[in-house]
Formats: C-alpha cells, structure tokens, sequence
C-alpha cells in the first residue's frame, strides 16, 4: 500500500465520528418521532390523573399503605406511581423507543445509508444503546418529577410514611423517593436490553415493542406454573419490586444487591446477541 494510501486511511480515519457524535445524532432522532413524545407524555399524564382521582375520591386500597397515607404527604404520590405502574405503564414507555431504535431505520430504509457511511457499527450500536438509555432515564425522572409536584402541591412537603410503618423528614423521603426511581431503573434497562435486541433481530417496531412487553408477562405466568416458584426471585416481575428495599427502616440492601446481578444476567447476554445480530447485518441485502 502507498504512502498517500496511507496517509488517507489515516485522514478518514480522523475524520470518523465518535461514539459522541452519534449519541448526539441519535438524540435528535428522537426528538423528531413522535412514540419519543408518546411516552414522556404517557410518563407526566398518570402522575396527574392520580392525584385528580385522590381529589374526587380517595378511595382505600387495603395493603397499600402509601395510597391510605397519600393525602396526608405529597410524597406519597411519586411512590405510589411507581408501585402502580412498574409492572406496565412504566415497560411499556421503554418498549416504544427500544423496539423501534434499530427496527425504524429498517422501516425507513435508512440502516443501509448509515452502515455504507464512515461510521463504524459498533459506534452505531453504541450511540443508540445510550439514546435507549437516555430516553429511559428522562421518562422515569420526568415522571418522578410530576408526581412530586402535583402531590406537593396539592397535600404539601411532608414527612412520609415506609413500609415499615415508620415516618422520615420530608428532605430524606424526596430523596428516597428519587433514588427508588433509581433502582427500579436497573430492571427497567435490563428489560430495555431485551427490546433492542428485539428490534434488531425482527427489524419490525411493532413486533419488537409487543415482544419486549411480552417477556415480563411470559414470566409472571411462569412464576404461577406449579413447581417453578423457585425461579420467581430471578424473574424480572420481581426485580420491579425490589426498589421496596429502599423504603424500609432500616433500609434493606438485599433485594437491591440482588437485582443488580439478576438484571445483568438479562441485559449482558441481550446486549451481545444484539451485537452479534447489529454487526453482522447484511448491508448489501438491506
């Protein structure tokens, strides 16, 4: 190979976006799609609706007791938002931007123009995980945040009850509050994971989005089979759950401890056959 050769290799080389530079790319995909907009919505509308409906009635939950105390501490409310919606609501605005991170560039016949580019594929890859990520995060903290409003504002910025039966400060609770959104997270990723490998693998958003939903209720069918209730603590329904560790007194580590690893045993090999799927794609045949 020339010198010159050489030297141009090196030049477009240089010239090569970073895994920065797609993040960012990718960012901006998603504000322009309209499911980006969808699930933040979805995220921001239930906190409200809740407290609308403590408002008019406050109905009694027995067992629950975040929503018999949710009028006495604004609070309350973000708790039990996430109590009511890990199991659903919450997968669900995942499911709709990582089933479609990959499987939208397939629908609009845009993966082959970027994967010709002069941008690497596990740049690509990369950039879209943290979009998936980011996108995530934002939805989680952007409900968190609405629930905490409306419930401050309508009942005030009390101390609050745990599970345990006893009552912390109101500075301590928000911040139990925001780092219980935190841990649910770790379920949350691991399950979004599985959604892009989803839609990577169908190449269909739709499909993608149905089946990331559909895992977490395949396994809490399989928790009620007979015989297998010894596989429940490895099952993602109960990763959901595990953020409860934190509103206890004294807080309890385990559950939280143990949901780390679950979950990476769930994102880790979801994230190398999405990989392995991405890196591999036929470019030439689309």
């Amino acid at each position: 190979m020339s010198a010159a050769a050489l030297r141009a290799g090196r030049t477009r080389a240089a010239r090569r976006p970073g895994t920065l530079t797609v993040w960012r790319w990718e960012l901006r995909k998603l504000r322009s799609q309209k499911r980006t907009y969808l699930g933040l919505g979805l995220s921001m509308v239930f906190p409200l609706i809740l407290v609308l409906s403590f408002h008019f009635q406050h109905p009694r939950h027995q067992g629950n007791i975040f929503a018999t105390y949710v009028t006495q501490s604004g609070l309350a409310t973000p708790v039990l938002c996430l109590f009511w919606q890990s199991a659903f609501l919450y997968p669900l605005i995942a499911a709709l931007v990582a089933g479609d991170i990959v499987a939208a560039e397939d629908g609009h016949g845009t993966l082959k123009t970027i994967l010709t580019r002069s941008v690497d594929r596990t740049q690509v890859l990369a950039g879209k995980l943290l979009a998936v990520a980011t996108y995530t995060v934002v939805a989680m903290y952007l409900s968190a945040a609405t629930a905490t409003v409306a419930g401050v504002a309508s009942w005030g910025f009390r101390r609050v009850i745990t599970f345990s039966g006893s009552t912390v400060s109101a500075p301590k609770g928000l911040l139990l509050v925001f780092a219980a959104y935190g841990v649910y997270l770790i379920p949350l990723l691991a399950l979004a994971s599985i959604g892009v490998l989803l839609s990577a693998a169908t190449r269909n958003s739709a499909a993608a989005v149905v089946g990331t939903l559909a895992v977490p209720l395949v396994m809490a069918l399989v928790s009620l089979i007979p015989g297998l209730g010894g596989a429940n603590p490895y099952l993602l329904p109960t990763e959901f759950n595990n953020w409860q560790g934190l509103l206890r007194t004294p807080t309890d580590w385990a559950p939280i401890g143990h949901s780390a690893w679950v979950c990476a045993l769930y994102a880790v090999p979801a994230l190398g056959a999405a990989a392995l799927v991405f890196l591999r794609r036929d470019v030439a045949g689309g």
